[in-house]
């Protein structure tokens, strides 16, 4: 039961995770590929993969050399990082304190700056590979460490890489058939629920690391995950109650 709890978690916040990413750096490769052309677009997409999959395979095996409770520490320090992080701007989203994530903006702003970009169009098309490439890194990093970070402690590497899998294969199938960004995915709900696992897994590990002996063992993932969505809530219904208030007072 612990062991198929900790493994749903898993591939629950690498796929989330992992969906999040992978969405981003699609709409840029769609901009890249409708204004500059498709052969560069996926070209550097993929030098962008390979790369990311070298790095995977080079500094992966290292982490078994780590101590196991400097790894655990260290792990649930950064994913408590990267959740609150995502956590934050997830809050402030909803509460209408800044605006909500816009993958159509980012598209139509990403595709005026490519067509207002010099350089010749075509198959070697530098600007093209550079933006699709760039793009596919620095969202892929963030999947790479997550996925790293949420399975490498206890064996669960393999749950967290099918999580990102089945993401990205998704991303994929959805990016054939639509040939536009994904819009109408909920993408501010994703991250939310994202910036939430990721905190309760690093509140988790992070414990783990300072041998604290949790209650239930696992099964404390959900306990965290609930408490982190609650505390989550109550912060964007008091970020919306200080806004309303604060817009009352400039009114009056």
């Amino acid at each position: 039961m612990i062991d198929l709890t900790h493994a749903t978690a898993t591939i629950l916040a690498a796929f989330l995770a992992s969906f999040v990413e992978f969405i981003e750096a699609l709409t840029i490769i769609l901009a890249v590929g409708t204004v500059r052309g498709w052969r560069p677009a996926l070209a550097g997409a993929a030098a962008g993969a390979i790369l990311l999959i070298g790095l995977v395979l080079i500094f992966g095996p290292l982490l078994n050399r780590v101590p196991i409770a400097w790894l655990q520490s260290a792990v649930g320090i950064l994913l408590l990082l990267f959740g609150m992080r995502w956590l934050r701007k997830s809050v402030l989203r909803a509460a209408g304190v800044i605006p909500l994530h816009d993958e159509t903006a980012i598209y139509a702003e990403e595709t005026t700056m490519l067509r207002q970009a010099g350089g010749s169009h075509g198959a070697w098309d530098a600007i093209a590979l550079a933006t699709s490439f760039k793009a596919t890194v620095l969202e892929g990093l963030e999947v790479v460490f997550i996925v790293i970070a949420i399975g490498a402690i206890g064996g669960r590497l393999v749950p967290a890489a099918a999580g990102a899998g089945i993401a990205l294969l998704l991303v994929i199938v959805l990016g054939f058939a639509l040939h536009r960004p994904l819009a109408r995915v909920p993408e501010n709900s994703l991250k939310f629920a994202v910036g939430v696992l990721l905190s309760a897994f690093g509140v988790f590990w992070l414990g783990e690391g300072f041998h604290f002996p949790w209650p239930g063992e696992d099964l404390a993932i959900l306990g965290l995950i609930a408490g982190f969505a609650m505390l989550a809530l109550a912060s964007v219904a008091v970020c919306r109650r200080t806004l309303a208030a604060a817009g009352q007072s400039a009114r009056t």
